[in-house]
């Protein structure tokens, strides 16, 4: 299968004579002295560990190359579940073992250094739970396994075991190595950062954590941490199913349960928008994106807690994607258009997520492919090449930043969704065109000289002018247009 690899396409907006035409596109009017707030929002993406990302990967070059140069913060880095011997480093007690689970995040530290991280080492020693029987795994490193997060409770003494292993993994990545429960001495020589921590991934799924057992969890975690890396901040939560668990936000962001001096840095949770099986991409061009309309408004159920009860707390959306049905195994071939859809729809949630002062809006996840969620992936699996939903990414981030200045707009049609800035570099306009199909719109005279940058699958403009400048969008194109 082949994953079509949009690039930018850099054109220059002209005047020239446009003929009569029955009926002529809307006219987007932008109100420069409207602004309406200042951005805080960074878009970024998270980087989820499998075998394609291991030395020696056919991909493995490449992709680490693309999210050097992207240079992105907040980048949310995950060994997680399905393959336990690249995730977890204790899997026997007593035996540490980071043989696999080093060289990979050596190489992510590597790739995002100079910039701020999240780390998630998600997937908790199986050995800490209650189980009826001890829980297997496979020995080959790269084969998929997805009931490795067995129980519910933690044996006895579990929680202060979680929060030494914890302890020991950051001590093992900033501080050269730590001692164990045993007294003997474990030596890395890494002395690297960790800016933030996020504990566990997804807990309302994995463990079927409650609230109380989560922030127990949590706390015990946080404060080991802060043991050995007192400037280590934190990420709390991971919901899988944010709506579906209100009472998780509002047990978790009071602070009267939690332990003394416990902090709340940020919270997380996300949104994957699931087509059914029968659906194509005119269905795609409405579900995912009244689908994005429920999430959001969760979004802003959840701020209300969270200014309520931790007005200080900030919000990572840090899962943003879709999943096809067939999913984690994936579909036979996923057609082109799909990687346009998915890209327009985290463009989407950007801007919106933005309007309501959200920190950081993470696209889910560099790598996917075949046995592992192929539909998320944000580049070809078979030659790392970035797809449209990485070019989305990287054509937002590369234009917007927090501080940029929100303005408001007049006439937007309804097909589109777009947001005019005022940027150090000037005046910019993002547009989301969320239809599988053409649409398009003029400018005033202003930006008759304007430049475009475009994510699509298709010739994304052709120049035309009366009043204005007439742009027009292919199916779900992404574009900016920069003004001086």
């Amino acid at each position: 299968m082949r994953i079509c690899n949009v690039g930018y396409v850099f054109l220059m907006l002209s005047a020239a004579p446009l003929a009569a035409q029955a009926q002529r596109p809307a006219g987007v009017e932008i109100q420069w002295d409207g602004a309406t707030q200042v951005s805080k929002t960074t878009a970024t993406l998270q980087v989820v560990v499998n075998p394609p990302l291991r030395r020696g990967s056919a991909i493995h070059d490449v992709v680490f190359q693309a999210l050097r140069e992207l240079g992105a913060d907040y980048v949310r880095y995950v060994p997680w579940l399905p393959y336990p011997r690249l995730a977890v480093a204790e899997l026997e007690p007593g035996k540490w073992d980071t043989s696999l689970i080093d060289p990979m995040t050596i190489d992510f530290f590597n790739a995002t250094a100079g910039h701020s991280t999240i780390l998630n080492f998600s997937t908790i020693p199986a050995w800490l739970f209650k189980t009826d029987r001890p829980v297997t795994y496979p020995d080959d490193p790269d084969q998929v396994i997805w009931n490795y997060t067995q129980g519910k409770q933690l044996v006895e003494g579990g929680l202060q075991a979680l929060g030494d292993y914890y302890a020991h993994l950051v001590s093992w990545y900033t501080a050269g190595g730590f001692t164990d429960r045993q007294g003997r001495r474990h030596t890395s020589n890494f002395h690297y950062r960790i800016p933030y921590w996020e504990v566990f991934n997804e807990p309302d799924a994995e463990h079927a954590t409650s609230p109380q057992d989560y922030t127990t969890r949590y706390d015990a975690v946080v404060e080991a941490i802060h043991r050995v890396s007192p400037e280590t901040k934190f990420v709390g939560l991971a919901l899988a199913a944010p709506s579906a668990h209100p009472e998780i936000f509002e047990y978790f962001l009071d602070r009267k349960n939690h332990r003394p001096g416990i902090p709340l840095d940020m919270i997380s949770y996300h949104f994957y928008a699931t087509p059914t099986a029968s659906e194509t991409a005119d269905h795609w061009q409405y579900t995912f994106f009244d689908q994005a309309d429920g999430f959001l408004n969760t979004v802003r159920y959840v701020e209300q807690i969270r200014r309520r009860l931790a007005p200080a707390t900030r919000t990572t959306l840090d899962e943003i994607g879709n999943i096809l049905p067939g999913d984690p195994a994936g579909r036979e071939s996923i057609p082109e258009i799909y990687w346009n859809a998915s890209a327009a729809l985290y463009a989407y949630v950007y801007i919106q997520a933005m309007r309501m002062g959200i920190d950081v809006v993470g696209e889910s996840q560099l790598v996917g492919y075949p046995t592992q969620f192929p539909s998320v992936s944000m580049v070809d699996w078979t030659t790392g090449r970035p797809n449209a939903r990485f070019q989305v990414l990287k054509l937002i981030h590369d234009h917007f930043a927090p501080g940029d200045r929100l303005v408001q707009l007049r006439g937007v049609p309804g097909d589109l969704l777009a947001q005019a800035f005022v940027t150090p570099r000037g005046r910019a306009l993002l547009v989301v065109n969320k239809r599988n199909h053409a649409t398009a719109f003029r400018l005033s005279a202003e930006w008759k000289d304007a430049e475009m940058a475009v994510v699509d699958s298709a010739a994304p403009a052709h120049k035309t002018a009366f009043d204005g400048l007439q742009v027009e969008l292919g199916p779900f194109a992404v574009a900016v247009i920069s003004g001086k």
